[in-house]
């Protein structure tokens, strides 16, 4: 029996331990033992948890904030640990403690923490226990335990009876009324999600007068928060009570004196425009959104600028074609000239979006004849009739009125603007051929190769694969090849390294006899090169090349290469043909690897250098690995080193049973 109470004793020292730690006067240590307040918590049980260990928590909620956080964080997890639902409420009360300390990420967190429990509250105790919470903190003397309030009646308002309600909103009323702007704020913010729970009919005559007088409020930190509001109040509503209730006041925000605000309205256009509908957003946000576009604030017109594209696509699409030849594409003009390049380079990112937009519906009324008209004198035959295949139509808008924008950005002074341009140029593609765009694509390609600023080089690198697939395999030997080629000689190293990456994405598209016609000849010359670096990215792009060129290439093209680099007279280079040999090992055939490739690695590893040898172990054992691998796993699954891709299954390449076996 004394042995059994000594084996108790035991198991329970370490959450003794934890339980003086949340007493310690070091931080850290205090820290440790709240992470783990769930283990302490099980050891002492449902009944203990709620009567001592949640009541002293709750006396010591003065502590560091991050001690704080992290107590904030664990009690959004204590239900089950406290009972269940029927004893969730014994949580409250450290928690409310929590949401009216000073730090924000603190009272945050215990507005989470209590958002979450309160849907695993009864309607009983919501409204016994919870409601009276957030009325506390909404009468709270100070402007901290207001601005979490703010964040809790939505989730309890559903669920509690009709004179909790209309407390419920008369509290929050109060709160968008308060002195303090930090509260008012809160409440902006928190006004949204708080009409998305209340019957349309207090809507309207409660939420909607809070939402006026918050969108006129003399802080505009308050009136961009209600703009946000705006978007959820408008999709509750049918069209006629957003025509009276809301629409004044959204054009008043649209033309606000304080560009932050107008800044919040470019940024939730789209959202608005789904939320007030097709006719409202003809007579009312066509004209807010031309005023945006052509704001003084570049801010403001950048904003706008990056939803041209998702504007136009929502336009009602019996009207979408008049309104941007009309009313969009005039302004879109403007900004492509625009003296601030964060605006056009915002502009950019999805200009060639309006391509597959422009032409795209065929109609039978004779507003797509006026459209196309004007300037098609080559198309009579598509004028007179208006049912013209969508595809000349989409080509020759395109041609007619977005290529001529396109040319000039591509020959943008901005390289964030072309690079732009270039990265969605799939979309234009599609429409009307990349060759309409070559003679001007190419001058603006090179530019961007040889900037001055090493992120834009590495951009454009990212961005060869896709124009390599859009211009074909010839236009890309004729221009672009060469400039691949001098990537890989960089002095900047992720442009080198991003270069190699690149010549494996090439040959993946165009293929492995393109590769050896075309790319391995020049990558293996400069294992001749004078500089050391440059004859180590060509030991990098083999690494990559023999996983997409497969075996034959591999060993008769470039594997003598390798080895004969093995001599070099610079150590790094040295131990790089062993990494190089390791790497490519899963391509190579048994024969290879016996004849030709372990003579090299064991002359590799009694190299007077120490990281030759090392690298050169490495090897030995990485291919002894593979041999062991295979003899008691899948004969067809040769072992590759994490990370690595499986390259024989990847190329289809049968192996035969004993393949992989190397006498080392």
């Amino acid at each position: 029996m004394a042995t059994s109470d000594s084996t108790s004793d035991d198991s329970l020292y370490p959450i003794a331990v934890l339980i003086d730690e949340l007493k310690n006067e070091d931080v850290q240590l205090r820290l440790n033992s709240i992470k783990k307040l769930s283990t302490i918590a099980l050891a002492l049980g449902v009944e203990r948890t709620r009567s001592e260990l949640i009541p002293f928590l709750t006396e010591t909620i003065y502590d560091e904030d991050e001690v704080l956080l992290a107590l904030a964080e664990q009690l959004g997890t204590f239900t089950t640990l406290v009972g269940g639902p029927d004893h969730v409420h014994c949580l409250l009360p450290p928690l409310e403690s929590l949401a009216t300390v000073e730090e924000t990420v603190v009272r945050d967190k215990a507005v989470d923490s209590l958002r979450a429990i309160s849907s695993q509250h009864s309607p009983a105790d919501l409204e016994g226990h919870f409601v009276p919470l957030v009325q506390r903190l909404a009468a709270g003397d100070w402007f901290t335990s207001r601005t979490s309030a703010c964040g809790l009646f939505s989730v309890c308002y559903q669920r509690v009876g009709l004179g909790v309600k209309a407390d419920l909103r008369s509290h929050f009323r109060t709160l968008c009324q308060d002195d303090t702007p930090m509260v008012r704020r809160a409440a902006a913010s928190k006004l949204g999600e708080f009409a998305r729970v209340v019957e349309v009919e207090y809507l309207k005559s409660d939420l909607i007068p809070m939402f006026v007088n918050l969108a006129q409020d003399e802080q505009d930190s308050v009136r961009l928060l209600a703009v946000e509001a705006c978007v959820s109040i408008a999709s509750l509503l049918q069209q006629d009570d957003v025509e009276q209730l809301v629409m004044p006041t959204l054009r008043q925000s649209a033309s606000d004196i304080s560009w932050r605000v107008r800044y919040m309205i470019a940024d939730k256009f789209t959202e608005l425009q789904k939320a007030v509908g097709p006719d409202i957003t003809k007579t009312d946000l066509v004209p807010a959104f031309q005023s945006l576009l052509k704001d003084t604030e570049a801010e403001v017109r950048a904003a706008a600028a990056h939803k041209v594209r998702d504007f136009c696509q929502n336009l009602d699409q019996v009207q979408q074609e008049t309104i941007i030849m009309t009313s969009v594409l005039p302004y879109v003009k403007d900004l492509v000239a625009d003296p601030n390049q964060h605006v056009k380079s915002a502009l950019a990112s999805v200009i060639m979006g309006l391509s597959p937009i422009l032409g795209k519906h065929n109609y039978s009324i004779p507003m797509a004849s006026l459209v196309l008209t004007d300037g098609f004198e080559m198309l009579p035959d598509q004028i007179m009739y208006p049912y013209a295949e969508t595809y000349d139509l989409q080509k020759h808008v395109t041609i007619e009125h977005l290529l001529p924008l396109f040319l000039s950005q591509l020959k943008d002074e901005c390289p964030e603007v072309r690079l732009n341009i270039i990265s969605n140029l799939d979309c234009v593609n599609e429409v009307i051929g990349i060759q309409q765009l070559s003679q001007s694509l190419l001058p603006a390609i090179v530019e961007l190769a040889e900037d001055s600023k090493w992120r834009v080089r590495l951009a454009i690198i990212e961005y060869m694969p896709l124009l390599a697939g859009q211009l074909g395999v010839e236009f890309f030997d004729e221009k672009l090849n060469s400039l691949c080629m001098t990537w890989l000689v960089d002095h900047v190293y992720a442009i080198r390294e991003a270069a190699t990456l690149n010549l494996k994405k090439l040959v993946e598209k165009f293929g492995a006899d393109w590769a050896q016609n075309t790319v391995i000849p020049k990558v293996l010359a400069m294992s001749r090169d004078q500089n050391y670096l440059h004859r180590m990215t060509c030991l990098f792009c083999i690494n990559v090349l023999a996983e997409v060129c497969g075996t034959e290439i591999t060993v008769k093209v470039m594997l003598p290469t390798v080895l004969s680099m093995a001599t070099d007279n610079v150590a790094n280079v040295r131990f790089n043909v062993a990494k190089t040999l390791q790497k490519i090992g899963p391509v190579l055939d048994q024969n290879t690897i016996q004849t030709l490739v372990k003579p090299i690695l064991d002359n590799l590893h009694v190299d007077t250098d120490v990281d030759v040898k090392y690298f050169a172990s490495e090897a030995i054992a990485g291919i002894a690995g593979a041999k062991k691998y295979n003899r008691s796993g899948p004969l067809l699954s040769p072992p590759t080193k994490p990370g690595l891709p499986n390259l024989l299954q990847h190329h289809n390449i049968k192996t035969q049973p004993r393949q992989w076996e190397l006498a080392i």
